[in-house]
């Protein structure tokens, strides 16, 4: 039997569409079937849209996703578990394919998610690198994952410390009780957090992320308007104001200058020399790079103190060439800030 678990909180909008495509995908692929929706203290008809679309309804109050999806694992009935948010549209191949998966022996999983809807350019251009790196690094994000009964009871479930990347501590538990697959399957989430948020509101939000990650991950407030704002209205909308179009602009040059800026490494300096526009142009792009890289680091360290947890197998070996590249590009930007840095200070010395 498949469960579906699916996490909301004033979710009546998007809900319907959610659980009509999980019954539609249930219904081609032929498998008994529950579908669980845990409703997380919603003021709004979310039971209510759950309950007219055959969902059986469990309710908590917990404001937290970790602990609201392993509500829902817990009241499971299934051997087989998947977790939909409730603005996610699944379909009968992902279903099949993770299936088909876990009855081979996998202990669990997710897809490679595509965002829907309107959304600012540079949303897009951070779309296009899931397909890549999902896949070689084999992380999924929490909108479609799924797993075994087993695996889910082995690993304890979503790590109830973390109020945001839970799921990537899940893959990481998941890893190690056996091998975490990335299908080729796509999904579709939407992208309202998107067009309610600023980017330099997410730019910040790396920043923060560098100088304080076991915050950023433990502690609810730095992630609250991005992961838990219970206001609704306007999500269907973009932000017409000047000062959220500048900050999706400037969130724009710099996903440009992050994805075209490993290119200049393919061209010889001595073509660019400082004293030049191109130089100097070049000099800003590498100034953002490398302090961009600097987040690398504690992503390292906490894939490095999972990695001691793990057992011995093709996961592992994974991880480590992860963790490894993860450090290559952490220590080669250190340096870029310090050359950088001592470079400003010679120039600003004679002032």
């Amino acid at each position: 039997m498949i469960s579906f678990i699916v996490p909301a909180h004033n979710e009546q909008a998007c809900l319907g569409r959610t659980l009509q495509a999980i019954h539609e995908s249930s219904r081609v692929v032929g498998q008994p079937y529950e579908v669980i929706v845990v409703d997380d203290t919603s003021t709004d008809a979310t039971a209510e849209v759950a309950r007219q679309n055959n969902a059986r309804v469990v309710s908590v109050n917990h404001r937290q996703i970790a602990a609201t999806r392993n509500a829902g694992g817990r009241a499971a009935c299934g051997e087989k578990l998947f977790f939909v948010d409730a603005d996610t549209t699944i379909n009968p191949r992902a279903v099949a394919s993770a299936s088909g998966y876990m009855e081979k022996g996998g202990g669990g999983g997710g897809a490679v998610v595509s965002v829907e809807g309107i959304v600012p350019l540079y949303v897009r251009l951070i779309a296009l690198l899931p397909v890549i790196l999902v896949k070689l690094a084999g992380f999924t994000g929490g909108a479609f994952m799924f797993c075994t009964r087993e695996a889910f009871r082995a690993t304890g479930g979503f790590d109830e410390r973390f109020y945001w990347a839970e799921e990537g501590a899940f893959a990481l538990a998941l890893k190690r009780e056996g091998r975490f697959v990335v299908l080729w399957e796509r999904v579709l989430t939407s992208g309202r957090r998107f067009r309610k948020i600023s980017g330099l509101h997410l730019l910040a939000g790396g920043v923060r992320l560098l100088f304080s990650p076991l915050q950023m991950f433990t502690k609810r407030a730095p992630v609250e308007k991005v992961w838990y704002d219970s206001n609704r209205d306007g999500d269907d909308t973009m932000p017409a104001s000047l000062a959220v179009k500048v900050s999706n602009a400037a969130a724009l040059l710099v996903m440009i200058v992050l994805l075209t800026g490993p290119l200049w490494y393919f061209v010889p300096r001595s073509l660019t020399p400082l004293t030049s526009p191109l130089g100097k142009f070049r000099f800003v792009i590498g100034t953002l790079l490398c302090h961009a890289g600097l987040l690398f680091w504690p992503v390292g360290i906490v894939l490095f103190v999972k990695l001691l947890r793990q057992r011995l197998g093709i996961e592992w070996i994974k991880l480590a060439v992860l963790i490894a590249f993860c450090f290559w590009q952490a220590c080669g930007c250190t340096q870029g800030v310090i050359r950088i840095w001592t470079q400003l200070y010679h120039w600003l010395a004679p002032f």
